[in-house]
């Protein structure tokens, strides 16, 4: 089903468009100083982790995962491998759902009534008008969708809530061989897998269709009605040694050792260790995993620092070009050249504070960034600039 609806709009005058590059002004000084903010915390940040990792291997206990906690290794940082543990299954009575895991989510959807807009301007007699399209479908959601903004409501109205509820429950003791794990270190399990349903019992009254690992509270989930609810569970970390729904789960651990219990490690340059992966790993392979990731993080924070000093440089001058866009020729070669200068600038001015950032830990390379970032616009200038003809 679609609706319609256009609007007018007209070409904004040069007051307007002036009023809009020096608003922009503004906001390229904010993201001017967020840009500056990125970049150089990001380059802290990634050495004091860096740091922390290589203090913590070269210091670092490997211990056996079943082997009662030693008094000589308490306040040392400890690396085990082993199962996970919990007291108790973890149930749900409404669905007669029981799992030994760490965690064990219930994830709820509706069938609900779905807006879709698509807009597109034409032009009309010289007067640019808006033209917008709105559809609606009928989809699984699990979160409640307002029918009450739809620009057509009656007869796509959606429930105010669901008859059932998500929710997430966490084993209050999680533990690897005779190590307790402590909070950190279990919200670190959040690999979740899907409860297969077929070998649990047949579901209570009131639930009328098991399909597809889901509890639907409909009698047709083929053909369901708005306001139809289905269920699915998944489970993080098997603990249990039962058949289903599988064997448990083996981690790696690396943190701090109190007597049975594992807690975060605070390293000499301020960052804290409290490492838990999936899987057996040595102590080798697991620090690798954690620089790898930090140099992942590292990089995607520069990329994104570079990209708001550019987007800050060409918000910031998009005022000279709104003054001068009209007068013939010079408006088109001012344009190229304004974006060649916010390209060369952002590059530069995003080395230099990458340089300050590394400063205070090893100035000499800091020195090689700054001097990349002042020859680099002086090389793309000779680089564009038209080669002589040899004789």
């Amino acid at each position: 089903m679609t609706e319609a609806s256009a609007g007018e709009q007209r070409p904004p005058g040069f007051l307007e468009r002036l009023r809009a590059s020096t608003g922009g002004v503004i906001a390229g000084a904010c993201l001017f100083a967020l840009s500056l903010y990125v970049l150089f915390t990001n380059e802290g940040r990634a050495l004091r982790i860096a740091a922390a990792l290589d203090e913590g291997l070269s210091q670092l206990v490997c211990v056996q995962s079943d082997a009662q906690p030693e008094l000589r290794n308490d306040g040392r940082l400890v690396h085990l491998s082993g199962d996970l543990r919990t007291a108790q299954p973890l149930h749900d009575p409404n669905y007669s759902v029981s799992v030994h895991a760490v965690k064990l989510q219930r994830q709820v959807e509706m069938y609900q009534w779905v807006e879709y807009s698509d807009s597109r301007t034409v032009e009309e007699n010289g007067e640019k008008k808006t033209e917008t399209t709105y559809s609606y479908n009928t989809e699984w959601r699990s979160e409640v969708i307002s029918s009450r903004h739809f620009d057509q409501e009656v007869g796509h109205m959606n429930p105010s809530e669901m008859a059932v509820e998500s929710v997430t429950v966490v084993a209050p003791e999680v533990w690897v061989g005779n190590f307790l794990l402590s909070t950190g270190l279990v919200e670190q399990i959040s690999e979740f897998h899907t409860l297969s349903l077929s070998a649990l019992p047949v579901p209570v009254a009131g639930f009328l269709t098991v399909q597809d690992d889901y509890y639907y509270h409909t009698p047709n989930p083929r053909h369901p009605e708005v306001g139809d609810v289905r269920v699915r569970f998944a489970y993080a970390g098997l603990s249990g040694d039962g058949l289903y729904p599988g064997s448990a789960h083996k981690v790696s651990v690396v943190a701090q050792q109190h007597q049975q219990q594992l807690r975060p490690f605070s390293s000499r340059s301020g960052h804290t260790l409290e490492l838990l992966y999936m899987g057996q790993l040595t102590a080798e392979e697991l620090f690798a995993k954690e620089h790898q990731l930090n140099s992942m993080k590292t990089w995607a924070l520069r990329l994104a620092g570079c990209t708001l000093m550019f987007l800050s440089i060409s918000l910031s001058t998009r005022v000279i070009h709104t003054l001068v866009e009209r007068v013939p020729l010079l408006g088109g070669l001012l344009s190229v050249g304004l974006q060649l200068f916010c390209l060369c600038s952002s590059i530069s001015l995003s080395l230099l504070t990458i340089a300050a950032g590394w400063i205070y830990y090893r100035p000499l390379l800091a020195l090689c960034v700054a001097a990349a970032a002042l020859v680099l616009p002086l090389a793309l200038a000779h680089a564009r600039a038209p080669a002589k003809k040899r004789q």
